[in-house]
């Protein structure tokens, strides 16, 4: 897979994440032990798993339209538009979400957003797949034109079959 195509997919993604956080239906009301939030703008457990608000939200969405951006730009092979660019800057930002939300002290940053359990976990691994896309080296295949296609090139035969021989492997034998 190439990484414009993976800055695609998690660009994806994310964005689905972004606008399912901001669905009520998708939210669950946060456990009765919850760590609590100052900013408490549709808090839930999305699909009753991962602890989202509306910021949190709104970074999935940021993060998955850099993603699809990367994808659009990938042309240009240099920049923020560049999809090794997105997939380094991914591995650094969600690795360091993921240490932060395994710290007690640390994991709703400040009562703003929430990035404890499962979704430590989900930071963890989306760092760990955008490292890999980020700093691995891209194999270019070479097409070949066509006239390099020796299928096609004209080569001289030294004895035509239907008028030579009639065995090739027995040379002088007649038909």
């Amino acid at each position: 897979m190439r990484t414009s195509t993976f800055a695609l997919f998690i660009g994806m993604a994310y964005v689905s994440a972004g606008f399912l956080g901001l669905v009520p239906a998708a939210l669950m009301p946060p456990p009765d032990d919850a760590p609590p939030v100052r900013f408490d703008v549709l808090y839930g457990w999305l699909l009753g798993l991962f602890p989202v608000n509306v910021l949190h939200s709104a970074v999935h969405f940021a993060q998955g339209a850099w993603g699809i951006v990367a994808w659009r730009t990938d042309h240009s092979g240099r920049g923020m538009g560049s999809p090794k660019t997105y997939s380094r800057a991914l591995a650094i930002f969600n690795g360091a979400l993921a240490v932060i939300g395994l710290v007690p002290a640390l994991y709703t940053l400040g009562g703003l957003m929430p990035i404890h359990g499962h979704d430590a976990l989900l930071h963890a691994a989306t760092a760990a797949i955008a490292g890999y896309f980020g700093w691995r080296t891209e194999v270019s295949v070479e097409r070949r034109s066509e006239a390099d296609d020796r299928r096609q090139e004209a080569r001289r035969v030294e004895q035509e079959r239907r008028l030579g021989h009639s065995d090739r492997r027995v040379p002088g034998s007649e038909v």
